[in-house]
This record gives C-alpha cells, sequence and structure tokens, in this order.
C-alpha cells in the first residue's frame, strides 16, 4: 500500500526510530502539534539522529554540508565550532515539518443511508469554536475565583447586617398615636420611642423617659468601647409633660450645632415659645442619645437630630488604613524585578531571532509564552495562607481568646522590631486598690485602715448623738472627747471631712440588680432596705472612681444612691444622708479633675469638691510643703495619686456663679471656653483635704513575658498617661527596665537651648533606658526630631508618661519613618486606639475600660501574656511560611518558563508553545497546588522550642528568609532544574514530539512533589497526604490525556526509566548540596532540633 511506504529513505541504523511512520496508529493520532498545510508532503525528519543518519548522501537529507561538517568534528569542538547553529537549524527544521503533519485524509466509500458500514471513523457534525471546555477552563478560573469569591462572601454578609439593621422596626410618637416605622425610613424631626435593650438608631436629643428620676443609663461599648453605662438626663422642661401626646401640644424646637466626629462633646439649646417668657434650656453632651448605643433602664423618647451618615457613630467608622505586610511589599518588589525579566527575555528571543518578519508579534507570543515566569497564583497562596494562619491563631488553647480582625498581616507578627504598649490594663491589671490615705501630717495604709474606720464610727456616732439631744449617748463621747490629744481630736476631723469628700466626690452611681432602672429615694423610703446587701454594683467612667467608693464603703460610709438631684450616704449606724447635687463639673482629659457642688440636707451648708491630678490640683490648692514631696513617694510605689480638696461657698457666692455658669452655657458660640472661665474663677485658694493613693496590680506573667521579648530582639516603649514616677515604677517593677540599669530622666524643658543641652548630656550615657514626658518630648521633636529618635531608637527602653493619645501616635509614626522597622502598638482603652491604628501592627487587650481598642486593632488578646506565643510562635511561623511559600510560587513558574525558554532556543527560537491547555492549567493546580500549599503547615522549630529560645526571632527581623539572595538562589535553582528537564528529554525522547512532552512534563511533576519534599523542615501528615493525592491526581489523569501524550508508550519501562533519570539528575544535586550544609553551616534553629 502506498500508505505504508516510508515518506523517505532510512538508514537501518534507525529503523526502529522511523517504523512510527509506518504504524497504522501513527496516522490515526490526532495531534495538537501539528498544522494543516500545502506542503505536508515534503519529506519528515526525526529530530535527533545518529552518526550514521549524517552518513547518508544528498538525496536523503538536504543536509550535506552540515553532515559533512559533523564528520569532521566531535565532542565540544564540534558544538562550539557550528555544531550548535547545525543542531538549531535541523531541530527547527522538523519542528516546522512536525507541526505541519495531520491525520492523513483519504477517499472513502459511502453507502446510502448505511453509515454503520462505513470502516472509518468520522469526526461529529459539530462546529466547535471554544477555547476552553468543562475540564480547562475550571482549574483556570479558580485561580481567580478564590479571591472574587472571598469578596464575594464579604461583601454579602456586609449587606445582610446593613439590611438586618435597617430593617429594625421601631415605634415613631405622632399626631394619631404610635406607628412603626423601619430604621432606615427615620428622618430628622421624628419622635423615637426606644425600649430597654434596643438599639438607639439614629443620633437624638433626650426629650422624655419612663423613670420617675428623669435619666436613664446607656451602654456604649459599641460605639466608644467603655463597658461602664453612661448616665443621661433628659430635657427637664418636656420630662414634666404629663403625657407624651403634649410633646404635640407645645411649640418648641432643638438648636443642634453642625454634625461633628466628637462623641464626647455637643452644644444645643432647646427652646419653647409658646410660654411666657419663653424658655431656653442649653443642652449637652448628657441630654443626647448617639446611634449605636443601647437603652439600658427604661423607655426613652427623643427627637432625630442627625440620621445616616452624619450621625456620631457614621462619622467615627472611617476606613482603616490599608495595612500592607513587609512581606506582601518584599514579593511585590521581587514581581517586578519578575516582570523585568518576562520582558528582557522575551526581547533577547525575538533578537536572536533576527526580527525576522512581523518581530512585534513574536514578542507578544514570547510574552504570553513566559507569562508563567508572573506568579499569577501567588496572591491566591498567600491569601488562603494567611487565612490558615489566623484560624491557627484562634484555636490556640494556649491563648485563648484570641481573634484575628486583620487576616492580611499575620507575618507582620514575626518581623516586629519596635513594641510600643499602653501601662494601665496593658501591663497592669486595671484593677485598682485604695492602698493609702495622705493628710499632710499622717499617712495611713493598707494595715492601718481599721484606725479610719475608728474614727469614722466616732465621729458619726458622737453627730448622731448630738442631733438626737440623748444626753446618756453624749456623756461617753465627751468623755472620749476630753481624754483624747488635741491632735487626735484634729486628725479625727480631718479624716472625717477628707472620707466624706471621697463618698461625694465621683460619677459613681450604685445599682442594685434586684430593680429595673435607677432605684429612687421613694423607693429606699418604703421597702427600708437594708443597703449593705450583695446585690449593688458600682457604675462608673473609670476604675479609679469605684475603687474609691468601695474604699469608703468599708471604712463605713457607704454610697446608697444617686440620681439627678441627690445622693445618699450610710453611715455606721445606718444613718441616711443626704446631699442635694447642685452642679457636677465632669473629668476630662484636658482638665485633669472633676468636682462638684453639694448642699447638706441637714444643715444646708454648700460645699464645693474637686479631685484631681497632682500637676492641675498644685496650683488650685492652698500653700502646703507636703503635697509634692508625697505625690513622688506614692509613685515611686507605683501608685495612683489623687488630689482632694473643698471650698465651703456661702448662699450668695453659689447664686452668683449659678447665674454666670448658666448663662455661660447657653452661649451658642465657644461656649465650652466661657463655661472653663466661669469653673476657674472657683477653683481658688482650695482647701487640701488628703492624697490618696491607689495601686493598679501589674499582670500574670508581665515579667516573663517582656524578658522574652527583649531577648528576642524587640525594643520596648511604654507610653502612658500617668506621672513621670509612677511609670517608672511601673517600668521597674514590670522589670522593663532592670533594677541595676540606668535611667536618664529627661529633665524639663521648653526652649531649644534647653533641648540641646539636654540631649548632649543624654549622648555622653550609653546603654541606660530613658524616661521622657509628655512636654518635653513634644519640645525635643519640634527642635531636634531626628537626633532624639536617633539616640531613643538606641536605648534598650524608654518610657514616656504625661502622653496624649495624639502623642502616642506621634510616636509610633516617627518610628515609622525614621527607622523602617515595624512597630506593634499594644493597648486596651480609647486612648490607644490612634496609636493601634497608626502601628505596623496593632494588637488590642480586652479589659476593663471597654472593647474599642480591641475592635480597632488588628489582633485581639485577653491577657498580655499571649502576646508572647503570638509573636515568637505563630508570628515567626507565619512569616516563614509565606517566605517559602512565595518563592516556590516563584520558583514553580520560573522552571516551566525556562523549560520554554530552551525549547524555543532549540528550535531556532521559533514562538511555538512546549505544553497546552490542560497541562499549563494543570500543572498549577491540581497536579501541584496542594503539595505547595502544604508548606503552611511547616515549622523549623516546636513551639516549645521557639518559647524557650527566643532568640530565634532575631534572624527574622533581618529578613533572611525571603530577600533578593534567596530570591536568586531559586532563580539558579529553577534555571538548572529547567535546563536539565528540557535538554534530557530532547536527549531521551524516542521519534516522536509527544514523548518530549510525556518525558518532559512527567519529570517536571515529581520534581516539584521532590522539590517541595526538600522544602519542608518538620512533616506533617496533611503534607504527605497532599504529596501522594497530587502524584495519583496526575497518574489517573494520564488515561485522559491521550490528546497529549502517547499512552502506549507511557505505559513502557522506557519511559520510566528515562522520567526517573531526569528526576534525579535534576534533584539529586540539591539534597547532596542541603545535607553539605545542613553539616557544615547548619542554621540556628538546625542546632537546637539535632
Amino acid at each position: 500500500m502506498a500508505d505504508q511506504i516510508p515518506l523517505h529513505p532510512v538508514p537501518r541504523s534507525t529503523q526502529r526510530r522511523a517504523a512510527y511512520y509506518t504504524h497504522a496508529s501513527a496516522a490515526q493520532r490526532h495531534n495538537r502539534y501539528q498544522v494543516e498545510d500545502e506542503s505536508s508532503h515534503l519529506d519528515e525528519m526525526p529530530l535527533m539522529m545518529s552518526e550514521e543518519g549524517f552518513e547518508n548522501d544528498e538525496s536523503d537529507y538536504h543536509t550535506l554540508p552540515r553532515a559533512r561538517i559533523s564528520q569532521r568534528r566531535r565532542g565540544l569542538e564540534w558544538f562550539v565550532c557550528g555544531g550548535w547553529k547545525f543542531l538549531c537549524t535541523s531541530c527547527c527544521d522538523w519542528l516546522i515539518n512536525i507541526c505541519r503533519r495531520r491525520k492523513e485524509l483519504k477517499a472513502r466509500t459511502v453507502w446510502l443511508g448505511c453509515p454503520e458500514k462505513c470502516e472509518e471513523k468520522y469526526p461529529r457534525n459539530a462546529i466547535k469554536n471554544q477555547k476552553y471546555n468543562i475540564f480547562t477552563f475550571i482549574p483556570g478560573g479558580f485561580v481567580l475565583a478564590v479571591t472574587v469569591l472571598r469578596e464575594a462572601v464579604d461583601e454579602f454578609r456586609r449587606y445582610q447586617r446593613d439590611k438586618e439593621v435597617n430593617s429594625q422596626l421601631y415605634s415613631k410618637l405622632t399626631i394619631r398615636g404610635k406607628v412603626q416605622v423601619k430604621s432606615s425610613d427615620i428622618q430628622v424631626g421624628d419622635l423615637i420611642i426606644v425600649e430597654k435593650n434596643q438599639r438607639i438608631p439614629s443620633d437624638m436629643v433626650f426629650l422624655r423617659t419612663s423613670e420617675k428620676t428623669g435619666s436613664c443609663f446607656i451602654r456604649t461599648d459599641q460605639l466608644d468601647g467603655e463597658t461602664d453605662w453612661k448616665l443621661k438626663v433628659a430635657v427637664s422642661c418636656t420630662q414634666r409633660l404629663p403625657a407624651l401626646g403634649d410633646l404635640f401640644s407645645i411649640n418648641a424646637y432643638v438648636y443642634a450645632q453642625k454634625p461633628q466626629m466628637d462623641i464626647h462633646s455637643f452644644e444645643g439649646t432647646f427652646t419653647r415659645e409658646d410660654s411666657d417668657p419663653s424658655v431656653h434650656e442649653s443642652l449637652s453632651i448628657e441630654n443626647t442619645l448617639w446611634a449605636s448605643t443601647v437603652v439600658a433602664s427604661g423607655t426613652v423618647i427623643g427627637v432625630v437630630i442627625y440620621t445616616g451618615k452624619e450621625t456620631r457613630s457614621v462619622m467615627n467608622t472611617s476606613n482603616p488604613k490599608n495595612k500592607v505586610g513587609l512581606l506582601d511589599l518584599e514579593l511585590n518588589q521581587l514581581t517586578k524585578a519578575l516582570f523585568l525579566a518576562l520582558v528582557a527575555l522575551s526581547v533577547v528571543m525575538v533578537t536572536l531571532q533576527g526580527f525576522v518578519g512581523p518581530w512585534y508579534r513574536n514578542l507578544f507570543r514570547f510574552l504570553l509564552l513566559f507569562s508563567y515566569i508572573i506568579p499569577i497564583s501567588l496572591r491566591v497562596n498567600l491569601d488562603m495562607g494567611k487565612a490558615a494562619y489566623g484560624w491557627m491563631i484562634m484555636k490556640d488553647d494556649n491563648i485563648p481568646g484570641t481573634v484575628v480582625r486583620t487576616s492580611t498581616i499575620p507575618e507582620e507578627l514575626g518581623r516586629l522590631v519596635y513594641l510600643l504598649t499602653d501601662k494601665t490594663g496593658t501591663l497592669t491589671q486595671n484593677e485598682m486598690i485604695f492602698k493609702r490615705l495622705h493628710l499632710g501630717t499622717v499617712s495611713y495604709g493598707t494595715d492601718t485602715m481599721d484606725e479610719i474606720q475608728n474614727h469614722i464610727v466616732n465621729s458619726y456616732s458622737q453627730a448622731h448623738s448630738q442631733a438626737s439631744g440623748n444626753s446618756t449617748s453624749s456623756t461617753p463621747s465627751r468623755k472620749i472627747q476630753s481624754s483624747a490629744p488635741k491632735v487626735r481630736k484634729t486628725v479625727s476631723s480631718r479624716i472625717h471631712e477628707a472620707v466624706k469628700a471621697i463618698a461625694l466626690c465621683h460619677n459613681v452611681t450604685p445599682v442594685y440588680e434586684s430593680r429595673t432602672g435607677v432605684t429612687g429615694e421613694t423607693e429606699y423610703a418604703e421597702v427600708d432596705q437594708d443597703f449593705s446587701d450583695e446585690n449593688r454594683t458600682y457604675q462608673a467612667s473609670s476604675p479609679d472612681e469605684v475603687a474609691l467608693v468601695q474604699w469608703t464603703e468599708s471604712v463605713g460610709l457607704t454610697l446608697v444612691n444617686r440620681d439627678l438631684t441627690s445622693m445618699q450616704l450610710k453611715t455606721p449606724g445606718g444613718q441616711i444622708l443626704t446631699y442635694y447635687i447642685l452642679q457636677i463639673f465632669p473629668f476630662t482629659s484636658e482638665s485633669k479633675r472633676m468636682g462638684i457642688i453639694v448642699r447638706d440636707e441637714s444643715t444646708g451648708e454648700i460645699t464645693f469638691y474637686m479631685k484631681g491630678a497632682d500637676v492641675a490640683m498644685s496650683s488650685i490648692v492652698q500653700y502646703n510643703d507636703w503635697l509634692e514631696e508625697e505625690c513622688g513617694n506614692m509613685a515611686r510605689e507605683g501608685l495612683r495619686t489623687l488630689v482632694v480638696a473643698k471650698k465651703s461657698l456661702t448662699e450668695e457666692q453659689y447664686q452668683d456663679f449659678e447665674n454666670r455658669y448658666n448663662q455661660a452655657k447657653l452661649s451658642i458660640h465657644d461656649r465650652t471656653l466661657k463655661v472653663a472661665a466661669v469653673v476657674e474663677s472657683l477653683e481658688r485658694e482650695m482647701e487640701l483635704l488628703c492624697l490618696t493613693g491607689v495601686e493598679d496590680q501589674l499582670q500574670a506573667d508581665v515579667r516573663p513575658t517582656l524578658e522574652m521579648l527583649r531577648n528576642a530582639g524587640i525594643k520596648i516603649w511604654m507610653l502612658t498617661g500617668d506621672k513621670l514616677e509612677t511609670a517608672t515604677c511601673i517600668a521597674k517593677s514590670s522589670h522593663l527596665v532592670s533594677r541595676t540599669q540606668d535611667i536618664h530622666i529627661f529633665r524639663p524643658i521648653i526652649s531649644r537651648g534647653e533641648a540641646h543641652l539636654e540631649l548632649n548630656a543624654f549622648r555622653r550615657k550609653h546603654d541606660c533606658a530613658l524616661v521622657i514626658s509628655g512636654d518635653s518630648l513634644e519640645v525635643c521633636l519640634k527642635y531636634y526630631e531626628h537626633e532624639f529618635v536617633e539616640l531613643a531608637c538606641q536605648c534598650p527602653a524608654v518610657v514616656c508618661c504625661r502622653c496624649s493619645p495624639t502623642q502616642k501616635a506621634h510616636i509610633v509614626k516617627l518610628l515609622q519613618h525614621h527607622t523602617g522597622k515595624r512597630t506593634c502598638a499594644i493597648g486596651d482603652g480609647g486612648n490607644d486606639v490612634s496609636m493601634i491604628q497608626a502601628a505596623d501592627c496593632g494588637i488590642g487587650i480586652e479589659g476593663k475600660e471597654g472593647k474599642q481598642a480591641s475592635l480597632a486593632a488588628d489582633f485581639s488578646i485577653t491577657q498580655f501574656k499571649h502576646i508572647g506565643r503570638l509573636l515568637m510562635v505563630h508570628g515567626r511561623n507565619s512569616y516563614k511560611r509565606s517566605a517559602a511559600l512565595g518563592q516556590f510560587v516563584m520558583h514553580r513558574g520560573l522552571i516551566i518558563s525556562t523549560m520554554q525558554a530552551v525549547f524555543s532556543s532549540v528550535f531556532y527560537f521559533a514562538s511555538v508553545p512546549l505544553y497546552q491547555g490542560f497541562l499549563m492549567v494543570g500543572y498549577a493546580t491540581i497536579y501541584t497546588m496542594f503539595p505547595v500549599f502544604s508548606l503552611v503547615l511547616d515549622q523549623d522549630v516546636k513551639p516549645e522550642m521557639a518559647l524557650l529560645y527566643p532568640e530565634l526571632y532575631k534572624d527574622l527581623t533581618k529578613g533572611r528568609s525571603l530577600s533578593f539572595k534567596t530570591f536568586l538562589i531559586w532563580v539558579l535553582i529553577s534555571i538548572y532544574q529547567g535546563g536539565i528537564l528540557m535538554y534530557g528529554a530532547l536527549l531521551l525522547f524516542e521519534s516522536e514530539f509527544v514523548h518530549v512532552v510525556a518525558i518532559s512534563f512527567t519529570a517536571l511533576i515529581l520534581t516539584e512533589l521532590l522539590m517541595v519534599a526538600l522544602t519542608i523542615r518538620t512533616w506533617h501528615w496533611l503534607m504527605v497526604v497532599a504529596e501522594i493525592f497530587s502524584l495519583c491526581c496526575y497518574v489517573a489523569s494520564l488515561a485522559f490525556l491521550n490528546e497529549y501524550f502517547d499512552v502506549a508508550f507511557i505505559t513502557t519501562v522506557t519511559f520510566l526509566w528515562k522520567v526517573s533519570a531526569i528526576t534525579v539528575v535534576s534533584c539529586l544535586p540539591l539534597y547532596i548540596l542541603k545535607y553539605l550544609k545542613r553539616k557544615f553551616s547548619p542554621p540556628s534553629y538546625s542546632k537546637l532540633t539535632s
């Protein structure tokens, strides 16, 4: 038969190879690399021929000159002197011919109506223009689908949450009665009724409440993160109305300032015009109900003043800074380098091609052929890895309660150099215990508190006896007074005044669990309750306040009731003392003090009490010679100090003050400044009563945790708003500063010259800790920012006291700007939020001050000691795993691109793909995805070892796991393995191009699996499963890849030994190098595991 005659004469030695062309199945095999062409009848020539093949005459081959040259030159001499050119030309000619070959078309005999009689199998009568089929599209779309699906799921969850909130129903008060309205349909001016435990839907002015006291409590933890309840007061004019319907019978309006972000201030007025005269009532923060807060007691009615994006909660919910990890930035730089390599390689290939024909078209073809150099799947692998790291952190039983809120930067935990920490509630427990009371001449500690209790008992028993006129009970008291020395009597009186001041000057409210809402005075009178029962709890804005009130209770003076207008205290003898609240001046971070004016019900005396920080009170109280010294002594003991003072007012003085104060509160412009000026007029020459000391104990395991962090090479800065002496004491007690280490206390400075001198003095000291106040820090940064940061960064520890939240965030940004190192901020309060958000990695502690810091942070923990394991174990593993994963994904693309480059260069720089269709897609997905991704389970040392030797963490900060050096090593490995795989396949293949594809691709898959095994340092059973599963998937898919492989060939022993030989040559040298490096230059972690 004509179709069985060879297309060209073949020497006897190569008959085995030429037999392929005479085999019947070869004519029927559909080959994707064959293209129909008019010159399909041209002679075909094997890709590689023996030397005997070149000895044929010119009639057999059209390569006689090259054959003669090959006879004269042998080995390397032949290759260097032109053999490579011959090889390229021969391969190119063979490639062109083999690609043009197609299944031979034959004449046919067709029986009418009997298709089953046809001997040949003909194609289906279907048109196919699709680029993909179902099997090739799914793996390709998987890479993009992962990222898109994650975003879609997050967006759908946000949509559901928004829909749920917007669909909540509320009662709207109208002239016709109550109607139900959705939260999204509420408008400015609506009167909204909010029940107990219901979320407030918009910003409102508080008009009425069901509570008899005219006030209610709200929970603000979702707004400002503070867990204490806030007391809100209804507008008195509307609260006094007999019924709800009367709100529509009055002609009134509310003036509200423009919407702003500050949730702690509000200026407005309430005006009723239908009364004579008109009623004008000033509105402040205590008259507002902000959106996203929850009513904790009673039912409230408010008028809506801000809605939607103008509410305080929405205006404060700014989009947080999109934090990008250092590892991601480094990988981005390497990806840019890979892109340049892609362009350069494509240009080189076109140049070597000689810019023949439409070279620009070939350039784009090469860009597509080598596009695997760009690791497109890197983003997907890293995102999935980050999600896995976050899951591992939250599932770690050794750090319970840890929450990962930002899943994009877990690797940052392994690159930290600076840790900036708050003090109160972060290093300490924020559980205040009253430790010391100092009266100037005498001091009482925990061991002498019973003396204070005796003084209180005696004072009130005498007062009660005198008030009742009982002479028999007064006789012993007179006896006690007469027998007691005069000094003792003076001390007793001063203790009584000090304890009473502490019991009255605060914002604490007692709450009884057995009752709903705020307990009123009438309830106490009717029930005659034993106020010492255990169902009483105290609500306050600060743990310090609660500690002080609890201490007064322990010495005999108990706060039992408080409402808007009065306060009740219970004496040791059970007598109830009532004080009317005339004015309250709440604590602010600017004033650093709070005050209250009360009237004694029994005597009618008006007293102004005030307490605050020593820096704020020292200029307010009368001259004394002991306050500053004792504040320093208490601070050195680690106590938080408060100065308590009082001032007695006459009725005329108070009336004058009240008139000026009310007039200032009604001001629309500069109200805050005018009110502050009026109050300051009262804060003069106050009588100093006492100095209190409250201890905030350290959290558990703070000392070993700080020691571990220092050994890990992390520099710790403590930023606190507390005074210098207290901060220094806590720094020593927590071992942030060792007791043998020198401390340089930066003296107060106010000018540039002083800053210059102090910096020079500090420069001469070496290896000492720095303690500096916020005021001095501000002066240094104003004039010598760079010099100060340079000196401070050399210190083993830095303590910044009296820092404002703005200064904390500024310090973080300074370190980032001047050092370029990664920073971490940790805190527990609302004043730490700005610092946490400014840092590269923010950690919040869910503590006594609320959840605001925890919610704003990237990671949330419950105790400071958990940061050790979070950094040493999870941070370290996350960084090293992502570094290995990222470089391996790049290697996976580089090796196949190298093979493509070798293939194209061998065949005269033809822009023909080596692998097509499912082979390319499957290579990056089902064949290698699972083993590569299993690297997220790898670890070089056990967690216990990482915690025992925190010095291992130092290596991470140098970035040695992912650098240009390691990247170049992986590039060289990829070039070596890609060249070995391709050249080996070309040298060992039989006579068909599909054999080259089968050998090289199979060896490529095996090489990648072995390289994963080479990279792994600690095996996990899931890694083994991933390796075996991927190998099984590839072996099973061979049965379905007859479009690319010769199934008969891949089942032979020849195929197996050739694939094995190429794989061994590509991988064995790397295993040998790894063994030698581990033996003669082992990494630090291997010394611990050996």
